[in-house]
């Protein structure tokens, strides 16, 4: 028999399905149920567009008298772009509605479910919370703090370079592990590396997904004196995301008009002992709406994310190769502590095959119900 967790299980799957395609809004899915039957589902699937709860109970129709709505956020109780939700769950006679977390948003926390109640409606809150909370870890972060969800990710040999002395890094990692990081690329608001990345590789950074068609996230470039070409793959390719790169007051005007005229925004961005200011960054990028960052940066972008302690969540894929040697490119370049009680600690940690290779991912701080 079919217990209120395993019909979360279903509005969860329907809710990832938006992943790349809602931000700043939230991935949310619903499903309607009556007399142990899926009768109603739906997601949110676009900026702007109806909400999981009102694709569901149209899909349900007229069956959705009586019936229960399974959510993975409260229900809304405010006029946005849409009507407010409650209003359609009311006026549809649903008898009760079960969410899987409350919506996190403070102005708005606790709203819906309490104007349901007010109304007669029987509503259960917290079924499979961590797991919704985890799915929305980006609109968590941004909706609370104001700055992008960001996430590093590094490949690397079991012996920690992220590519030979010469600098060859095709490919560190297989092609199952190529592919989950342009699922990442996917769902993620921006993509973000270093000038030197783009002068070794001229990468496209955009979003190659086997299943079809994905959402290319916006590209941030850090090049404190925009050094970068404007022949630059990234600058030339036909992509719907634009290319900002990141530089200090420093930068010469002729460059800025050069780059500007081959494509590319200019995002000006105070600099912190002659780099980047990366706390400064996440400020800027959050005021654009921004509210997720995948770093894919070298070395030494990694190391400087680390250090200004922006990173929220690390993803590391371990290919089974080692290079044997000491003079490959390590995955963080400049100097670590002096003591190991002094290491950054990664909390709730997952291991994951991905093809031969292993997926590490974990979290700068422990998960608890008020997080993720």
């Amino acid at each position: 028999m079919m217990e209120d967790k395993d019909y979360m299980a279903m509005a969860l799957a329907l809710a990832a399905q938006g992943a790349g395609r809602v931000a700043p809004n939230p991935l949310v899915g619903a499903v309607v149920v009556k007399d142990g039957e899926v009768i109603g589902r739906g997601y949110h699937q676009n900026v702007g567009g109806p909400h999981a709860e009102v694709h569901a109970i149209d899909d349900a129709a007229d069956g959705a008298a009586g019936a229960t709505l399974y959510v993975t956020l409260e229900p809304c109780n405010h006029q946005g772009r849409t009507p407010p939700c409650t209003e359609k769950i009311l006026a549809a006679g649903i008898r009760r509605v079960v969410s899987a977390m409350a919506d996190p948003n403070p102005t708005v926390k606790g709203g819906g479910n309490a104007y349901l109640q007010s109304r007669g409606i029987e509503v259960l809150c917290g079924v499979r919370e961590r797991e919704a909370r985890q799915l929305n870890e980006s609109f968590i972060t941004f909706i609370q703090t104001g700055r992008p969800f960001v996430v590093l990710k590094l490949a690397a040999t079991l012996d920690g370079r992220i590519a030979t002395r010469t600098g060859d890094a095709r490919w560190v990692t297989g092609e199952a592990a190529r592919n989950r990081v342009h699922c990442l690329r996917h769902a993620m608001d921006a993509i973000m590396v270093g000038a030197g990345t783009v002068k070794a590789d001229d990468p496209q950074l955009t979003t190659r997904l086997t299943q079809g068609p994905g959402i290319d996230p916006i590209r941030l470039v850090l090049d404190t004196r925009l050094s970068m070409s404007k022949r630059a793959r990234m600058l030339t390719q036909s992509s719907s995301a634009p290319t900002y790169i990141v530089c200090g007051p420093a930068a010469s005007e002729e460059d800025r008009r050069r780059l500007a005229a081959g494509g590319a925004r200019i995002l000006d961005v105070p600099l912190k002992k002659g780099r980047i200011d990366m706390c400064a960054l996440m400020v800027q990028l959050g005021k654009m709406g921004i509210t997720s960052v995948l770093i894919e940066g070298g070395a030494q972008v990694a190391a400087s994310a680390l250090a200004a302690d922006i990173v929220d969540k690390v993803v590391i894929f371990y290919a089974p190769k080692i290079l044997g040697g000491d003079d490959g490119v390590p995955m963080f370049r400049g100097q670590g502590p002096a003591f190991m009680r002094e290491a950054l600690a990664i909390h709730d940690m997952t291991l994951e095959m991905v093809g031969e290779d292993v997926m590490v991912q974990g979290y700068r701080k422990k998960l608890t119900p008020e997080t993720y």
